[in-house]
């Protein structure tokens, strides 16, 4: 599915991200067992779109506005980039380390939700794009379980992360209908599912199930999904960012009981074949939309984080291909997917 010249460019941007992921543990590493505060909790949030007002596909993006828009998200994604990075010390040491470690992430959590962070989110694009966000809130919360499963901030943090979700299921209801159709509705999904793994709200976890259901069931034969592939130039790299979330969901779905592969007769292994079928030059997307791809046109790259939904996929579905990639390109990192993959699904 991939050819060794892509392999390699993969294998040094997750060279990269071990770096970085690694660095950011020192504190753990050297046995020095040190918590430091939750940053300022975010409240607010009201960027709008991206993308230029005259460009219905979302393809040509304002320089202005993503600015305005990383400006706004910084603070917020710097905390679950931080967060995620301290999960890796859940994964080694002693049971006594790991458990402080366990209790330090509950604790920043626990600030925000104490906060009420994010409960003012006043334009449609930040409740649109808001749900990577509570996906990632709720994967570092769940990794702590083991280690700490009584601390006395749990409560109040699923709690919060429950009035956000319910929120999202408010939102979702009348959103723009390609977005329902689309990735930013399955990273919600996500949300959604993981939390529903937590608290045992079934019907949380039947929004989830409702939710990749209608993303997965606009699949083509060929499992390209029509809403990423409006998106022109950028649609390979939306294709591979919906993957994330809903193979993820389906992996905490069918831990609930739920055959979320059946769905759409197995649309998931479809969708997965399209992406990782034209990542050696994007020829067969751009086929589709009549524009070359981002990642192949000179503007954008491949990255290992994009792949990093194969860890879990391989819990649903091996394939030697796909173990033979992962193998290549371990540990595979995504802060939004909660941190290192290998670590969390191995």
């Amino acid at each position: 599915m991939m050819v060794g010249s892509r392999l390699k460019e993969l294998q040094l941007s997750v060279f990269s991200a071990a770096m970085i992921f690694s660095g950011s543990n020192a504190v753990w590493a050297s046995g020095e067992e040190i918590c430091d505060a939750a940053p300022p909790a975010v409240v607010s949030l009201n960027y709008q779109s991206r993308y230029a007002d005259s460009d219905d596909a979302r393809a040509e993006i304002d320089p202005e506005r993503e600015a305005e828009v990383l400006s706004a998200l910084k603070p917020l994604d710097a905390f679950v980039d931080a967060l995620a990075f301290a999960t890796s010390g859940l994964y080694e040491g002693s049971a006594k380390a790991r458990e402080a470690r366990a209790a330090c992430l509950v604790d920043q959590l626990g600030a925000w939700a104490a906060a009420d962070a994010l409960s003012d989110l006043s334009t449609v694009t930040a409740k649109l794009t808001i749900g990577s966000r509570y996906s990632a809130f709720s994967m570092v919360l769940w990794q702590t379980l083991p280690y700490a499963p009584d601390h006395p901030e749990r409560a109040n943090i699923l709690k919060w992360l429950e009035k956000r979700l319910d929120e999202q299921v408010l939102f979702w209801a009348d959103a723009p209908s390609g977005a329902r159709e689309g990735n930013l509705r399955a990273w919600a999904a996500l949300a959604a599912a993981s939390l529903a793994e937590q608290t045992n709200r079934r019907d949380l976890r039947d929004w989830a199930e409702a939710s990749i259901r209608e993303v997965m069931c606009t699949a083509e034969a060929d499992g390209s999904l029509p809403q990423e592939m409006s998106r022109g130039r950028f649609a390979l790299h939306y294709q591979l960012h919906a993957i994330a979330p809903l193979v993820t969901s389906a992996v905490f779905l069918e831990r609930q009981g739920v055959r979320a592969t059946e769905i759409c007769n197995a649309a998931l292994h479809r969708i997965v074949h399209f992406a990782m079928s034209d990542l050696a030059d994007g020829s067969k997307t751009a086929a589709k939309t009549g524009e070359a791809q981002s990642l192949f046109d000179g503007t954008d790259h491949l990255t290992s984080f994009q792949l990093a939904w194969i860890e879990q996929y391989l819990l649903l579905k091996r394939t030697e291909t796909l173990e033979a990639t992962a193998e290549a390109l371990r540990p595979l990192i995504y802060t939004k997917l909660g941190g290192n993959q290998t670590d969390i699904w191995k």
